[in-house]
């Protein structure tokens, strides 16, 4: 099992850079993938990117990809998402999550574990 905890979320200025955190507890975060999704008012959570156990692949949204960025740190049991160029359009609350299926799963039912959320605000 394992617990997520995000953070770094904000208000910021459209054109800013946040960077989200996501620390996990346990010693097993090395045999996770991780994802980060996203949920805006009114609307369904979506994926934004997901990575590899080792950190060697990755896969991410295609309207972020040019501006989002996906890391982990497996000696400190942390996950990364570099947010550059942020728009309105991407305030949300950003989740990190855990999963044990195989490949960089992209739906919200193929992972199992969920952080609280953290809040980022982007304004006009």
């Amino acid at each position: 099992q394992v617990q997520l905890v995000e953070s770094g979320g904000g208000l910021v200025q459209a054109g800013g850079s946040l960077r989200l955190s996501c620390a996990a507890s346990g010693r097993t975060f090395s045999s996770y993938r991780m994802g980060w999704f996203r949920q805006a008012p009114g609307k369904e959570r979506e994926f934004v990117a997901a990575i590899s156990t080792s950190g060697g692949a990755t896969k991410t949204l295609d309207s972020v990809k040019d501006r989002f960025t996906i890391s982990r740190e497996n000696a400190k049991n942390t996950l990364y998402l570099q947010m550059n160029r942020l728009k309105p359009e991407d305030t949300a609350v950003y989740y990190c999550a855990a999963t044990l299926t195989l490949g960089l799963p992209v739906g919200v039912g193929q992972y199992t574990y969920w952080g609280q959320g953290t809040q980022v605000t982007v304004s006009s």
